[in-house]
This record gives structure tokens, sequence and C-alpha cells, in this order.
């Protein structure tokens, strides 16, 4: 993975953690790159990340695809769906600074809440797009 698709993933995380309304609702901040075997619900993780390179000879931007991922095994789909606003609402037009000069302005793509009959878990998915830009 690109220098930049890490420092987004890092600075979702700072920006996910440090919010004291999802840390109540995912009762401490439970993102993950990869969900630990025998993990408590609910939590949330990090999915497929997709890197387009913007680079112009004169800027060296980029635009990455990054999906969230909130699992929750409540009887009802209101926890998955409470979770998935309130980090939609903490990310929502974030310009987030990943260091080097470096920013990056996410925008919410794409969301998606189901019943996932294999896990007997409600998934929400959250498709955010950023934009990478250089800066001075």
């Amino acid at each position: 993975m690109t220098a930049p698709a890490v420092e987004l993933q890092k600075a979702i995380f700072e920006a996910v953690n440090d919010d004291p309304d999802l840390s109540a609702a995912l009762g401490d901040a439970r993102l993950f790159d990869r969900a630990p075997e025998n993990v408590a619900f609910p939590h949330m993780t990090v999915g497929r990340t997709s890197v387009y390179d913007w680079a112009t000879g004169t800027e060296n931007n980029a635009e990455q695809l990054l999906t969230l991922h909130v699992w929750s095994n409540s009887e009802a789909s209101k926890e998955t769906t409470d979770i998935m606003d309130l980090v939609s609402a903490r990310l929502r037009d974030a310009a987030l600074s990943l260091g080097d000069h470096r920013r990056a302005h996410l925008k919410l793509e794409f969301a998606e809440a189901r019943y996932d009959e294999d896990l007997s878990a409600h998934h929400g998915l959250l498709r955010f797009r950023a934009v990478i830009e250089e800066g001075g």
C-alpha cells in the first residue's frame, strides 16, 4: 500500500477513536484493520482500499476509495445504523492531515446496512472517497 493510503488509514483510526460518541456506541472505540478472533460486538473493520494516482507532472494528487464495515449482533438493525450515522457525521467532509504536507478530503460515496445470514450479524458498509492533495 502507498504511503498516503497508510497515512489515510491512520488518520481515520485517530478520528474514529478520538470521538467520544463513537467510543460510547462501540463500548470503547473498536476499529480494527482485521478483527481479532472472538472480538466483542459491536465493532468496525477497515475493508477494501483502492488507490488511483492523479500525478500530472506539476501535481502529485491521488484518489482513494476506502470501505469501513460496521458489525453488530444486536437483534435489530438500529445499533448498526446508529453507528453508521455517527461515523458518517464524524468523517463527513473531513479534511484530514496526513503529514508530509498532504491532506485528504473525504466524502461519503455509498452506505448500506443489511443482515448477514451466514454470520448472524448486522453488517453496515460505508464507502468514502478521499482526494489526497499535496500541499506546501
